[in-house]
């Protein structure tokens, strides 16, 4: 009897995440659905991750309707996955367990069946309970580790050395990932992940870690990557030829580059190696047709531009040239032999044959995430300071070891990503390094995220946070977010059930505009047409705020959160006048001026360039 290979697709959530910027819209997932029903993917991954923030933000669409759209489609031929962050759930802070145990409950009741649950430092305690209610409302718990490297340390000076200074021991290695996959299948884990969001896992780390969880745990193992430095087809075969239950994959046309590996070339090792995938490739290839498609329409409407893609292949009907067929066998036999290097060459040979892009060697050395690199990009864009990029880059590895080392995953590699931005901008600007942080840095520093791989020095966490002990999140302190009416929408409230109260819960800023709009377009249909009138003359333009004191500026660009005084307050220097979003972390924004708030020149949600005066101090 062939031996049974599940996969997981990837396509709908991670895939169009990874490489457009999650922006499909239900017209275009509905298109595809018809055919996914055909596919009998084991699992199709369509929500979580970035999917309820961007469908809100981009789209003006419901989450919750784009899982139950999907589940109503699909049925269950295909289990539908989410990706949760444990105690974070979807969003960037840790939540109480009524909020869980809701959330979990009404995902499940909505269609979910597989929930993958991760923790950003690889913190057991933070995926407790989630696993408790997805199992206790019928839903399956998946539990990934997340997979990371130690930092490449700068070498000791010669009087570093002298002093007695060595490079700190490894810390990720085969023993650490394999404890806490036992962790997880102790506390009741259906299966575990490992999960590679940097693509950074070479096959023969990838194939020694899946022989370990076999031998040691006896819940399946899956696999999940992505192609960005170049490891990520290679690693999938080694994966697969050293025992692994499930694979994650996307169709042809959204697959590769930051993407996970195509399954049209995992069929095709599949197939020489007597692996059956259960997969209907009939339908993947009406799938791809629909990708096509709208491939082209979400690179016109995102980025404007055509972005080159991989040559048509239906493994079904297409045969190979005969140097590509040996490319092909080449890889499973070097993957056999574990061979590594020639694994990886075989593997970029057949991707590079496809048109698929080629492997990105500056991720591949700085060994860091591929969306946090581009994050960096973009956000020094933004504040016309591309020039610090290498500085920025050579930082991480002292502000990721000082902040406890974490596993750079969402949100924690936007924490030190932006971080050792700000060091570097401190440093350019003569100030000391850790001037400007932002609130979440000083919480994963404090223990508000959970317990790092490392220990901080508790003068480090002093110096950042003002106490030197451990400081765990107090969930007994969590406050729910305001749910008030709205007279524009006839008074209704703004969250009308569990669903949309979750939403405002996790989204805050993001679901109060969505909610908000959604009420007031509701009420605006429900009322009888009203006759046309003139329309009134524009407001004439307001003169611009003459500043005569002292003003607080935006240090870089950003939305602003809250605004923490009111005009006439009493402040001193150093206080905290607002919050303001920039490189997706909260800035603590501190006045430089005791006195009396004369102006306040924006508002919670406006959006403010750099050196944009906020407030006047006099």
């Amino acid at each position: 009897m062939a031996r049974k290979l599940k996969i997981r697709d990837l396509t709908l959530r991670d895939g169009q995440q990874s490489s457009f910027a999650t922006r499909m819209n239900q017209a275009q997932i509905d298109r595809c659905l018809p055919y996914y029903k055909d596919a009998n993917f084991y699992a199709m991954e369509v929500w979580g991750g970035a999917v309820p923030d961007s469908v809100m933000r981009y789209l003006n669409e419901n989450p919750w309707t784009r899982l139950e759209t999907i589940h109503k489609a699909v049925g269950d031929v295909s289990k539908l996955t989410a990706l949760s962050r444990g105690r974070n759930l979807f969003g960037y802070s840790p939540y109480t367990d009524e909020i869980i145990d809701g959330f979990c409950r009404n995902a499940i009741e909505s269609g979910l069946g597989i929930m993958r649950i991760f923790d950003a430092l690889n913190d057991v305690n933070n995926v407790k309970s989630t696993i408790k209610y997805v199992k206790q409302y019928g839903g399956i718990a998946d539990c990934a580790v997340c997979y990371t490297v130690d930092p490449k340390y700068p070498e000791p000076t010669f009087f570093q050395r002298l002093m007695g200074k060595k490079k700190p021991q490894p810390v990720f290695t085969d023993a650490y990932f394999l404890d806490k996959a036992k962790q997880m299948a102790a506390l009741g884990a259906d299966m575990i992940t490992i999960k590679d969001m940097s693509g950074l896992i070479p096959p023969r780390r990838v194939a020694t870690l899946v022989k370990l969880f076999k031998q040691h745990i006896s819940i399946p193992v899956d696999f999940h990557t992505h192609c960005t430095p170049g490891y990520g087809l290679a690693s999938v075969l080694a994966a697969i030829v050293a025992g692994v239950d499930i694979v994650d994959t996307n169709c042809w046309y959204f697959a590769g580059g930051t993407g996970a590996p195509a399954i049209e070339l995992v069929y095709v090792f599949c197939k020489k190696l007597g692996i059956d995938l259960g997969v209907n490739m009939e339908a993947v290839a009406k799938i791809n047709v629909e990708l096509r498609e709208i491939r082209k329409e979400l690179n016109q409407s995102v980025f404007g531009t055509e972005k080159p893609e991989p040559k048509p292949f239906d493994p079904l009907k297409d045969k190979l040239p005969k140097e590509v067929e040996a490319l092909f066998d080449a890889a499973i036999e070097a993957a056999k032999r574990d061979d590594e290097a020639a694994t990886i060459d075989a593997c970029r040979k057949i991707e590079a044959y496809f048109g698929f892009p080629a492997p990105n060697e500056l991720v591949q050395k700085a060994e860091i995430p591929g969306g946090m690199y581009s994050n960096m990009v973009a956000q020094l864009k933004q504040l016309k300071a591309e020039e610090i990029l290498p500085r920025a880059m050579e930082l991480i590895p002292s502000v990721r070891l000082a902040a406890g080392l974490p596993p750079l995953v969402t949100p924690t590699s936007q924490i030190v990503g932006a971080q050792a931005v700000n060091c570097a901008l401190d440093e350019k600007a003569g100030r000391a390094m850790y001037t400007n942080k932002s609130s979440q840095f000083v919480g994963l520093v404090k223990g508000e995220y959970g317990k790092t791989p490392v220990e901080i020095d508790p003068e480090f966490r002093f110096k950042i946070c003002g106490v030197r002990e451990e400081t765990p999140y107090d969930t007994s302190k969590y406050q729910m977010q305001p749910n008030p009416e709205l007279p524009e929408a006839g008074g209704v409230k703004l969250a009308a059930d569990e669903k949309e109260v979750l939403l405002l819960e996790l989204f805050p800023l993001v679901a109060k505009g969505f909610l908000t709009n959604l009420k007031k377009k509701a009420y605006e249909a429900s009322k009888p047409a009203e006759p046309e009138v003139a329309p009134a003359p524009a407001a004439p333009v307001a003169a611009r705020p003459v500043i005569t004191g002292n003003a607080v500026t935006a240090p870089l660009p950003g939305r602003i959160i809250e605004i923490k005084v009111a005009v006439g307050d009493q402040v001193k220097a150093d206080q905290e006048v607002l919050v303001l979003e920039a490189m997706k972390m909260e800035n603590s924004i501190t006045t430089d001026y005791a006195g009396t708030v004369k102006q306040i020149l924006v508002a919670p949600g406006e959006t403010v360039p750099t050196d944009a005066v906020l407030i006047e101090v006099e």
